[in-house]
């Protein structure tokens, strides 16, 4: 299998983490990203269906995957959006951090907060790890990546990031690479200005 791959985009790295947790080999091709070449896809659904169907990272009780599916639709439709916009977008393109971003990003964070107090378990959808957790710790790890600090308004998010990093150090390491690129980018924003981007604005690099 060949799996075309952002080496810092937080929905290639919560694939990578599942082909880990699955034992799925594959041969990692990176995409440049400066090449528009990054539209990819969470398949961490479909490799449990099709390579490991009675893994209990995609478990087949009906209520079981309803949390998970759920997560990982919250995830996708609402707190790594407001992750990308505030941590991610201001590095790679024309924009900044704004005090609207931060709000929307804190009730994103607060949500999050909530659905982890609420449920009183271990991982995101349950007391075992799931594909859920993949894209939220990718998620997280971004925040991290800027040294935003989630361990004191947000203490259960932090219990479970760390516990994930402690329990997981295989699937952790491949998160981890992507966060060092991440931060790495933050003190030295990439130019992309050969990037013609459909949505977002190339940020103009001062002439020396």
């Amino acid at each position: 299998m060949k799996l075309y791959a952002v080496s810092d985009g937080p929905p290639s790295l919560s694939v990578r983490m599942a082909l880990e947790a699955l034992n799925i080999s594959y041969e990692l091709v990176n995409v440049d990203y400066g090449k528009a070449e990054h539209l990819t896809e969470d398949y961490a659904k479909y490799l449990c269906d099709k390579y490991a169907p009675d893994s209990e990272l995609y478990p087949k009780e009906p209520k079981q995957r309803a949390l998970v599916n759920h997560r990982l639709c919250f995830n996708l439709s609402f707190f790594y959006p407001q992750i990308s916009a505030y941590v991610m977008a201001p590095i790679f393109f024309d924009y900044q951090r704004t005090d609207i971003g931060l709000k929307k990003l804190t009730l994103a964070l607060e949500a999050f907060e909530t659905y982890l107090k609420k449920s009183g378990s271990t991982y995101v959808a349950g007391d075992s790890l799931t594909i859920a957790d993949f894209p939220l710790v990718a998620s997280v790890m971004c925040l991290e990546a800027i040294e935003f600090d989630v361990s004191g308004k947000y203490p259960t998010v932090f219990k479970w990031y760390s516990g994930f990093k402690t329990a997981y150090p295989k699937l952790w390491a491949i998160a981890a690479k992507g966060m060092e690129e991440i931060a790495e980018f933050e003190k030295n924003p990439p130019d992309l200005t050969g990037m013609v981007h459909p949505i977002h604005p190339i940020r103009k690099v001062a002439s020396k």
